[in-house]
């Protein structure tokens, strides 16, 4: 990623390039690239199992007639788990989680079932995201529907109504998780070419299949009085985790001809401080500026990154109590340069 020069960077950068610039300590994040595939595989084993154990206390509980309220209580550390495979899955879209590709596209597919996504119909509209966001000029994929204060004042009243009911947190995170997840998901992006088309038809498949064989042994009531919930929690979560990495009190977005890939990511990006626990759950997605400024550094080496560059630590940090005031961000102001409610 080449980005040009900013007046942040002017005083500690490299020329790579004539009138491009690099910061002196872009190159160190490569250092971060490496993957591990012994790692990779003990993330799939602490987090497969213990989703699957509570699968089966959830099951037992249905089948033994216990209250549903047990049931419902066990779906949360279920959801949990959900959204640390999602973000394994979203790993494999990278290329980072195992250093042989093959096993990337392999649990990529995988996965993808367990998380109702279908993988190469994912990336495409993933990576795209990574090349586009915060670029006013090119919005649309792989982002949260944002307008700006200009746009919103000179739509009709219908599509006013209808940006509100989408930034409504209970639709958004609410029935949202469950149209992406079950409906959307079941559909191919648009401007795909065969092999994402392909790769939906294949996922869509393979959970008819995880259906019909959770007909067969649990029935199809209980497999929905479980599943239902667990991507719906699962789901909420992730949608407010992607929410606030890129919808948080400043913010930066650019037309085209003005967009800085550095400062999209160190400016566009939060850096969402986490307890620990939450942070193993969410796999360190939190260092969403260290992930936007190489995606190629999975997971399990994101904190490491962060730790041994001083300048990414410079970023403030978005705190749980700080991100809730993120809900009543709506719209960018490019006058202002920050993000706004609405009127």
């Amino acid at each position: 990623m080449v980005v040009q020069e900013s007046e942040g960077s002017k005083s500690s950068a490299k020329k790579e390039n004539p009138g491009r610039i690099w910061p002196d300590w872009y190159p160190v994040l490569a250092n971060y690239r490496n993957s591990d595939s012994r790692k990779a595989i003990w993330q799939l084993i602490n987090t497969i199992v213990p989703y699957c154990g509570l699968w089966y206390l959830m099951v037992l509980s249905i089948q033994l007639g216990y209250s549903y309220t047990l049931t419902l209580i066990l779906t949360l550390p279920a959801a949990a788990f959900l959204v640390r495979l999602f973000i394994l899955f979203h790993d494999c879209v990278h290329g980072s989680f195992f250093s042989w590709q093959g096993a990337n596209t392999i649990f990529g597919y995988f996965l993808g079932v367990l998380v109702f996504t279908p993988f190469e119909d994912w990336r495409f509209a993933h990576l795209r995201h990574h090349v586009t966001y915060a670029n006013l000029d090119a919005r649309g994929f792989g982002d949260i529907w944002t307008m700006t204060r200009t746009e919103y004042e000179n739509v009709s009243k219908k599509k006013r109504l209808q940006y509100r009911l989408y930034r409504n947190p209970v639709v958004m995170m609410g029935l949202g998780a469950l149209f992406m997840f079950l409906l959307r998901n079941r559909l191919p992006t648009r401007w795909v070419k065969r092999k994402e088309r392909m790769s939906v038809l294949f996922t869509n498949l393979l959970i008819i299949i995880v259906i019909l064989i959770a007909d067969r042994f649990i029935g199809w009531r209980t497999f929905l009085l479980i599943q239902l919930p667990v991507l719906c929690f699962a789901g909420a979560a992730g949608i407010w985790l992607f929410y606030v990495q890129h919808q948080f009190p400043g913010g930066y977005w650019a037309r085209k001809n003005q967009w800085q890939p550095l400062r999209a990511a160190m400016e566009g990006c939060s850096f969402y401080q986490l307890p620990a626990v939450l942070r193993w759950f969410s796999g360190n997605i939190g260092y969403h500026h260290v992930h936007h400024l190489s995606p190629r550094i999975p997971n399990y080496r994101l904190k490491k990154c962060y730790d041994a560059v001083p300048a990414l630590q410079a970023k403030a940090p978005l705190t749980i109590v700080k991100s809730l005031s993120c809900i009543g961000l709506k719209m960018w102001d490019e006058e202002r340069q920050k993000m706004i409610a609405l009127p």
